[in-house]
């Protein structure tokens, strides 16, 4: 293949600027959701049984497509080790691991299901440049607020250590609280407003303290949600400057002229 076929494919296969290059994209996308949907329909018992080999074939039929695209990626990439070792590059290899793991451990071939992965593609692909936009606010929100989030999970972990012992001392082996560890699974199933319900504290003292938990719990639940709230407005506020002040895309230059997505002149 000489370099101007090359570069040809690469522009198809990478890009998606050109006609090409997005109706390539949109098919494997859609190969992608057939993929994805062979193994979750696979993993109903009926069908499986009745249908086992022609899923079986259909699954291999994707696992050696995803294969072809793999390593063409990887022979038309100038740099290929770098899209090897990228988030893309090390999806794609994902994507296609769990068919080959099969033929050696039983059951791997369900992990295909990460191929859904490969659909965060179409954000690049449509060029969603508003999502892209709300996508980094948010994580920008979600890094500012991992401080105060680990130390509320610090508080919330001792509490339920604290709650689960004086419950394996309150109500006892008896009563279904059998160890510690044990009644620390109830603590935590009753603070995060879950209940199972297969250990109930039966003394009044026990339902007394798993009351005042429960009410607890709701308030555990509200206060992450309002810690990430307070960081996502902090972060739309810092962020408008960067905004096109026409379709609210994130400008990819420090002092770029021209918006990349409308031409909006700045």
């Amino acid at each position: 293949m000489n370099d101007l076929s090359r570069a040809k494919l690469f522009e198809i296969i990478f890009g998606t600027e050109t006609k090409a290059g997005r109706r390539f994209d949109v098919i494997i996308l859609w190969v992608i959701i057939a993929s994805v949907l062979t193994v979750m329909i696979e993993s109903v018992r009926g069908i499986e049984r009745d249908f086992g080999t022609f899923f079986s074939y259909l699954e291999w039929f994707f696992t050696l497509v995803f294969t072809a695209e793999y390593l063409l990626r990887i022979y038309i990439h100038p740099r290929p080790l770098k899209y090897m070792f990228s988030f893309w590059g090390i999806i794609d290899l994902l994507s296609i691991l769990p068919s080959y793991l099969s033929l050696l451990i039983s059951g791997t071939h369900f992990l295909m299901a990460i191929r859904i992965l490969r659909l965060f593609r179409i954000f690049r692909i449509l060029k969603l440049g508003r999502y892209f936009t709300e996508s980094l606010v948010l994580g920008k929100a979600l890094r500012e607020s991992s401080y105060k989030i680990s130390v509320f999970m610090l508080s919330v972990v001792l509490i339920v250590i604290i709650m689960g012992s004086v419950m394996y001392v309150v109500e006892g082996g008896n009563n279904g609280f059998n160890s510690i560890p044990h009644s620390i699974y109830w603590a935590i199933i009753t603070i995060t407003t879950v209940g199972y319900g297969d250990i109930v504290p039966v003394t009044s003292l026990g339902k007394f303290i798993a009351s005042v938990m429960m009410i607890l719990g709701y308030s555990i639940i509200a206060i992450p949600t309002g810690i990430i709230s307070v960081e996502i407005s902090k972060a739309s506020k810092n962020d408008n400057s960067d905004l096109c002040p026409k379709c609210n895309t994130m400008k990819l230059a420090k002092k770029p002229k021209y918006c990349y997505e409308c031409g909006h002149k700045y």
